[in-house]
């Protein structure tokens, strides 16, 4: 039997009831918890030995808080305390408490951005980090032997297992107010439009804001499972409310957080919503400029060369990795990194969690906002005219998982021209990506969270963008 228990880049995910049920979510508690009992045996483990603490936490999703009762249970039944969050909690806050409390790990149980239909399953190491690969396939292994044994637990009625719980908000907003100058924000008088999406983030950005002195109007800040309809993502289109009130000149400022608050949507003073490259490369100019942080800049391989540009202005050197935090924090947690990000959304700081953050990253563009006085599309243009204009975008092409294979081996194959622009290094550290003349490139990757493949595209005027978005169209689907 197949397992129904595979890791992506942001741990299992799977539709509700159909592929993420409660059988199947003791099936991974039990995976994980025979993986950290072995990890607590071990001699030569970082665990060896250590109290079994784990933090136990959940998205606003339909049966959130139930699949983690359903988790804890099974974690407590394998001698392990898990601590349960008293509310549905960001990620990034759980990531905090990870590390604060010094526990073996924590489970969220949140499919992020996903459609309300999904739910997911995500293991968190004891620095906060999300699990490598080689971790998640241990738990995937001992997950394959539990079917092969046909494994069943003994469990409480769904909702009635009784689980220590603990309160990670106060620590946590502490934490910020030590990473971003509120004061500075409260001295703009800033209107900002918060847009919460009826995720985890209530309580953490907009309290913070209204703390710092700022006018705050409230969006979606409502908890519903449903997320009123759709993805509870910041994209464009996510944004859009916000976006209409800036426009309208109600607020000045548009900020959002996708349904786990750790990705970010921020709205600029025109209603223009910013591309996650964009607000990166804002981010690194702010953080070594005003704030005069030091040390290096990581981005993961899809993310715009843009940040490569200010970088290079800065005298900042970058470094360039896989696809997913988990990458991104690793090396957040070996050298010195001002800032690190991914095109998807995520970043996160020195001295903070490696681990995305989406309250902080809307709480830096504020306080950028703040100290200089000026909308981030003119900082942005400001920068542009020194670096060059970037234009990017990303496609998503639905690919049949039994031709999935294919699409790849040809990718893997390189290609002399994307289109009628010469390839001049092909680069295979995650994916396919294509190095092209004037600092253009495309790149191509399948998801670890969904039935695609995904194209990225970078081109220095609108007229490239189109023709390269053209030519890589049609090497996926031959039109």
């Amino acid at each position: 039997m197949k397992s129904p228990i595979q890791f992506g880049t942001a741990g299992w995910r799977g539709l509700i009831a159909r592929d993420f049920t409660f059988e199947n979510v003791r099936l991974a508690a039990q995976g994980l918890a025979l993986y950290l009992k072995g990890e607590l045996r071990r001699k030569t483990s970082p665990l060896h030995g250590r109290r079994p603490l784990i933090i136990i936490g959940h998205d606003t999703r339909f049966l959130g808080r139930e699949f983690a009762l359903a988790t804890a249970e099974i974690l407590t039944q394998n001698g392990l305390e898990p601590l349960l969050c008293n509310r549905d909690a960001p990620t990034p806050v759980l990531a905090f408490s990870i590390r604060r409390r010094k526990t073996i790990g924590g489970v969220n149980i949140t499919a992020s951005h996903n459609p309300f239909g999904y739910s997911g399953f995500k293991y968190s190491m004891p620095n906060g980090a999300g699990a490598s690969r080689e971790v998640t396939g241990k738990i995937e292994a001992h997950v394959e032997k539990l079917l092969a044994k046909k494994w069943r637990p003994k469990s409480a009625v769904v909702g009635t297992f009784q689980c220590r719980t603990f309160d990670p908000r106060p620590a946590y907003l502490k934490r910020i107010r030590q990473l971003v100058d509120l004061r500075a924000i409260g001295r703009a008088k800033l209107k900002i439009a918060v847009e919460l999406m009826h995720g985890t983030g209530r309580g953490y950005l907009d309290t913070l804001l209204e703390e710092a002195g700022a006018q705050v109007i409230r969006l979606r800040d409502t908890l519903n499972p449903l997320f009123g309809g759709g993805s509870p993502e910041p994209s464009p289109e996510g944004m859009r409310n916000a976006s209409a009130l800036v426009h309208a000149g109600k607020a000045q400022l548009g900020l959002g957080l996708d349904g786990d608050a750790d990705r970010f949507g921020i709205v600029d003073r025109n209603g223009t919503w910013l591309t996650p490259n964009q607000v990166l490369a804002l981010a690194l100019y702010h953080l070594r400029k005003n704030r005069g942080i030091k040390g290096a800049v990581v981005r993961t391989v899809p993310t715009s060369h843009q940040v490569d540009a200010v970088a290079e202005l800065l005298g900042v050197k970058v470094h360039e990795t896989p696809v997913g935090f988990k990458h991104i924090g690793a090396l957040m947690e070996s050298e010195p990194i001002i800032v690190g990000g991914e095109e998807s959304g995520g970043l996160s700081i020195r001295g903070h969690i490696p681990e995305k953050d989406g309250v902080l990253a809307c709480l830096l563009m504020a306080e950028l906002v703040a100290m200089e006085g000026k909308p981030l599309g003119r900082i942005l243009r400001d920068l542009e005219k020194k670096t060059g204009e970037f234009h990017t975008e990303r496609i998503n092409i639905a690919v049949p998982p039994d031709e999935k294979a294919a699409f790849l081996k040809k990718l893997g194959g390189g290609f002399d021209k994307i289109g009628r622009f010469a390839v001049e290094q092909f680069i295979t550290t995650d994916g396919f990506k294509f190095l092209l003349p004037d600092n253009e490139w495309v790149a191509f990757r399948a998801s670890g969270t969904e039935p695609v493949i995904r194209c990225y595209l970078e081109a220095k005027s609108p007229a490239h963008l189109r023709q390269l978005k053209s030519a890589c169209r049609k090497i996926l689907t031959g039109k």
